[in-house]
C-alpha cells in the first residue's frame, strides 16, 4: 500500500488528470457515439433582424437519410429558454423578459439565430438537406450599437419597444451628487468595454437520447453545470420530470463561462430525440461558435471620480449601458448589475458611489458571463479612473492608491458588499518590488534610445467570488440557490470516492479536491477518486463558475469528510474499547488520547462494512456521508498588477515587455495550479486590452469578426514572461479551508494595467480597447 502523504495541502502536486489528456484518453462529448446514432444540423439566419414569412421544408424532408425537419412551429407548445436572475428597474417594474424560443418563430433577431433543425443518418446528409429549406424573409432594420440601442427606432422585441430591458441602479445618488458639487477635482472618462467572443478549445456539443422503455432521457453535453442544465430544461422548458432526465458533462475542453448556460441546440436535441426515437448528436463548428456562443462584456460607460486636492476619493458616479444581445441568456441580467456595480468600490474607501445601468436588447448574439463576469468591467472603470486622476493631480499612481486603501476589516462598501479580510498595502508593496519599479526610469531611457515609447501602468483589483449566499442572492433576484453539495464514500478497503457538484473543465479539480480529502483523512492521494459532471451519480450541485469550486464545492466536501471522521471515531472507540470522546484522529490513524493505542483508517473503514465489532443498534453500517455548503459571504481575492509596454510610434504596435502580478488568494491548496490559472487569466486580459474585439457592422448586423482571420486571439509571442507571485495572504474567514478564488483574477486586473501603461507611454488620457496598432497610431497623431 502507498504511504500516506502528509501535508498535501499547499503542495504543487502534478495534476492527476493530465495523463489521460496528454495520451488522448480523454472523452469529450463529440467522442461519444451511441447505438443508432443520428446527427443534427441547424439552419441559421443570414439576417440580423427579419420577419420569417414562410419556411418550406418539403424538399429537405424528402432528402436522403433525413429523419426529421423541425422549425419554430414545432416548439410553440414548450417554454422559452429561461433567465436565471430577475432584475428590477428603479421604477419598481420587473425587467422585460421576451420569450427566447428554441427555434426562431416568426422573427429572427441575430445572424446565426437557429431557424430549423434537420436530423439525418449522417451529418453530411443533414447539412445537405438544410440547404434545400426555403425561407422567405422580410428584412428589418437591425439595432447593433450598444450606446444607441435605447430608442433606436427599431425594436428587437415588441415587449421592449425602446429596446430597454431594465434601468437599474445602486447607491445613494443624492449623496454622490452633493459630493461632486463641492469636489476640488473631478476626473471623467468615457469608454467602451469591448465585446469578447469566447473561444474554448472544445466547441459546444451535445448528444441526446430517449428511452421508450422507462420514458427517460440522457443528455451528454459540454457544460459547466449539468444539474442546472437539467433543472432549467426540465422545469422551465420541456416539462420533463427531473428524475427522468440524466445530464452528463464528460471531459469538457474549456468553458470560461460560455458553457454555463442553457442553449437552444441541446434543448432541441432532447425534445427531438423522443420524436424520432433515436440519439441525436450535434457539435458546433467554429463559425457557429463565433455566431452563437454567448459573448462577453460590451459596455458603454461614462465614469467620474471626485477627489479632494490631495487625491483622497470623495465619490464615484458611473453610468453604463450594457448590451444584452438579442435574447436574455441564463445569467445575462445579473452580470452588468449585481456582479458589476457592487464591485465599484474596488480596494478603496470611497464614501459614496452611485451606478446606473441600462440593459439593452440588440440584434447581436446574447451577452452573458465571460471569465470574471462583471468584475473585469468594474475593475476597468475603477482603475482607469484612479490612474487618470493620479496623473491629473500629479500624484504617483501607487501613492494615490495607498492614500485610499481600506485598512480596517470587516469593511462595508457603499455598494452592498462586506469585505471580510484583506491587506492591500502588502500586495502593492510586493508587486512594486517584483516589477522593479525603481529601475523603470533606466528602462524608459533605453527604450527611448531605440526610438520607442515606454509606459508603466498599475491596477489593483478585488473580486467577489465563491458566489453566495443563497438567501441574499435570492433577495437580489437569483432564481436558484448558490450552495454546493459533496458526497464522500469510503469503501471497505479505505479507498475513497468523492462526488462533487462542482465541475472541472480544465482547472484540475481531480487533483486539488483529492489533495484536500487525502490531507484531511491522512491517506495516499491515489486512494482518492473524484467524480463530477453526472447528475446520475452526483447528489446535486450548482456547477462551476465565479471561482467558486474550492471555496464552495470544496467546503461541502470538507463538511462531509468531517462527518466521516466523526463516525469513524465512534467505530474506532468500539475497536479500541474506549469512549468516543477520547478518540483523536491524526495522520490517518484513530488514537486513544494519551496512549499508544491506535487503529488505522483502513481498519475502521473495513469495520464499518463488516460490523461485528460494534453495536448495530447504535451505529449504522457503512461509511458514506454527504453535505451541503451554503456560504455566508463571498470570498474576496485581491491583488496588484504592474505592466510595462513599449510602443513603436511609427506603427502604433504595442508590445507588453513586463508584467508582474501579486495576488492574495487566501490559503493555497496547489500553488502550481494557481499560478497556471493566473497565467491563463492574464493572457485573456491582455487579449482584451490589445487584440480581441467582437465587431458587428452597424448597418447590416453582420458579425465582421467571425473567424480567426478577423478575431485576434493572443498567441505566445504576444505575451511576456509573467512575474507571478501569491502573497502570504489573508485567509478567508468564513469557509473551513480559508481559500478564496483564483480562476478569474488574471482576467480581472490585467486589462486596466495594460491600458494604463499604453496611455502612459503615448501621453494621452484615454485609448479605446483593444489598443490595436491603428488605434494607438491614431492616438499618437492626434496627441501631436
Amino acid at each position: 500500500m502507498n504511504a500516506p502523504q502528509a501535508g498535501l495541502i499547499g503542495q504543487s502536486v502534478k495534476r492527476k488528470e493530465d495523463a489521460r489528456f496528454l495520451t488522448g484518453r480523454g472523452q469529450y462529448t463529440d467522442d461519444i457515439s451511441q447505438q443508432f446514432q443520428t446527427y443534427a444540423y441547424f439552419l441559421r439566419s443570414p439576417y440580423a433582424h427579419a420577419k420569417i414569412l414562410n419556411v418550406n421544408t418539403a424538399a429537405a424532408q424528402a432528402a436522403p437519410g433525413v429523419l426529421g425537419v423541425f422549425t419554430g412551429e414545432h416548439f410553440r407548445a414548450v417554454g422559452g429558454l429561461p433567465c436565471g436572475w430577475l432584475i428590477t428597474s428603479t421604477d419598481g417594474t420587473p425587467m422585460k423578459e421576451p420569450k427566447h424560443p428554441i427555434l426562431a418563430d416568426g422573427k429572427v433577431r441575430h445572424v446565426g439565430d437557429q431557424v430549423a433543425m434537420v436530423v439525418a443518418e449522417t451529418y453530411e446528409q443533414a447539412k445537405a438537406a438544410a440547404g434545400l429549406i426555403e425561407v422567405d424573409y422580410e428584412e428589418l432594420t437591425p439595432v447593433v450599437d450598444t450606446a444607441r440601442a435605447k430608442g433606436a427606432g427599431s425594436s428587437v422585441h415588441d415587449e421592449a419597444p425602446d429596446n430597454v430591458c431594465y434601468g437599474w441602479a445602486i447607491g445613494d445618488k443624492a449623496a454622490v451628487d452633493a459630493a461632486f458639487a463641492g469636489a476640488p477635482h473631478v476626473t471623467t472618462l468615457e469608454f467602451r468595454n469591448n465585446r469578447l467572443i469566447p473561444n474554448a478549445i472544445e466547441p459546444r456539443a451535445a448528444n441526446a437520447s430517449y428511452s421508450a422503455h422507462d420514458e427517460s432521457y440522457t443528455l451528454y453535453v459540454a457544460n459547466q453545470n449539468p444539474h442546472v442544465e437539467r433543472l432549467l430544461m426540465c422545469a422551465f422548458v420541456l416539462g420533463i420530470p427531473e428524475h427522468k432526465m440524466r445530464v452528463v458533462a464528460p471531459d469538457v475542453g474549456g468553458g470560461f463561462g460560455s458553457k454555463i448556460f442553457l442553449y437552444a441546440e441541446e434543448t432541441a436535441l432532447v425534445w427531438a430525440s423522443k420524436q424520432i426515437g433515436r440519439p441525436i448528436k450535434w457539435t458546433a463548428d467554429r463559425s457557429e461558435a463565433f455566431l452563437t456562443d454567448a459573448h462577453g462584456r460590451d459596455h458603454a460607460t461614462v465614469a467620474e471620480l471626485a477627489t479632494d486636492k490631495d487625491g483622497r476619493f470623495l465619490a464615484m458616479r458611473v453610468n453604463t449601458t450594457a448590451n444584452l444581445g438579442a435574447y436574455l441568456s441564463t445569467f445575462a441580467s445579473s452580470v452588468p448589475t449585481i456582479l458589476y456595480a457592487t464591485l465599484l468600490a474596488g480596494q478603496y474607501t470611497t464614501p459614496h458611489i452611485y451606478c446606473h445601468v441600462t440593459g439593452v436588447f440588440t440584434n447581436t448574439a446574447p451577452v452573458d458571463a465571460y471569465r470574471g463576469a462583471g468584475r473585469p468591467e468594474a475593475t476597468y472603470v475603477v482603475e482607469r479612473l484612479v490612474e487618470t486622476a493620479a496623473h491629473e493631480l500629479g500624484i504617483d499612481p501607487a501613492e494615490i492608491r495607498r492614500r485610499n486603501f481600506i485598512h480596517s476589516f470587516p469593511y462595508a462598501t457603499p455598494v452592498g458588499l462586506t469585505y471580510d479580510v484583506g491587506d492591500y498595502d502588502a500586495t502593492l508593496n510586493q508587486v512594486l518590488e517584483l516589477a522593479d519599479v525603481a529601475g523603470y526610469a533606466a528602462r524608459k531611457a533605453a527604450s527611448e534610445a531605440k526610438g520607442l515609447k515606454r509606459g508603466i501602468g498599475y491596477s489593483t483589483y478585488i473580486e467577489a467570488c465563491g458566489l453566495a449566499p443563497s438567501n441574499i442572492a435570492g433577495a437580489l433576484g437569483a432564481r436558484a440557490g448558490l450552495f454546493e453539495a459533496g458526497e464522500v464514500r469510503v469503501h471497505p478497503t479505505g479507498k475513497v470516492t468523492v462526488f462533487t457538484g462542482s465541475h472541472s473543465h480544465g482547472q484540475g479539480h481531480e487533483t486539488t479536491f483529492a489533495q484536500v480529502v487525502a490531507d484531511k483523512l491522512g491517506i495516499p492521494l491515489d486512494d482518492v477518486d473524484i467524480q463530477h459532471g453526472d447528475t446520475g451519480k452526483v447528489l446535486f450541485g450548482m456547477g462551476t463558475y465565479g471561482s467558486r469550486s474550492l471555496s464552495v464545492g470544496g467546503s461541502a466536501i470538507v463538511k462531509a469528510v468531517d462527518k466521516i471522521v466523526a463516525k469513524g471515531k465512534k467505530i474506532a472507540a468500539h475497536l479500541l474499547e474506549a469512549a468516543d470522546t477520547d478518540i483523536e484522529f491524526e495522520n490517518g490513524q484513530f488514537k486513544v488520547a494519551g496512549t499508544d493505542k491506535a487503529v488505522p483508517f483502513a481498519s475502521v473503514s473495513l469495520a464499518a462494512y463488516v460490523p461485528h465489532n460494534y453495536p448495530l443498534d447504535k451505529l449504522e453500517p457503512g461509511l458514506n456521508e454527504n453535505a451541503f455548503y451554503d456560504p455566508t459571504n463571498f470570498t474576496y481575492p485581491a491583488g496588484s498588477y504592474v505592466c510595462e509596454v513599449e510602443v513603436d510610434p511609427a506603427t502604433g504596435v504595442v508590445r507588453v515587455d513586463r508584467f508582474s502580478a501579486c495576488d492574495d488568494f487566501g490559503n493555497i491548496v496547489n500553488p502550481m495550479i494557481v499560478e497556471g490559472q493566473v497565467h491563463g487569466g492574464l493572457a485573456q486580459g491582455i487579449g482584451q486590452a490589445l487584440l480581441e474585439h467582437g465587431v458587428y457592422d452597424v448597418e447590416s448586423g453582420q458579425l465582421l469578426s467571425g473567424s480567426y482571420m478577423d478575431y485576434a486571439m493572443p498567441r505566445a509571442d504576444d505575451l511576456p514572461q509573467f512575474n507571478v507571485v501569491t502573497a502570504k495572504g489573508t485567509p478567508c474567514s468564513h469557509n473551513p479551508l480559508g481559500v478564496k478564488g483564483c480562476g478569474e483574477a488574471g482576467a480581472i486586473g490585467s486589462p486596466a494595467a495594460v491600458m494604463n501603461a499604453v496611455c502612459n507611454a503615448i501621453g494621452v488620457k484615454s485609448v479605446a480597447m483593444p489598443a490595436s496598432p491603428h488605434t494607438v497610431w491614431q492616438a499618437i497623431q492626434a496627441n501631436r
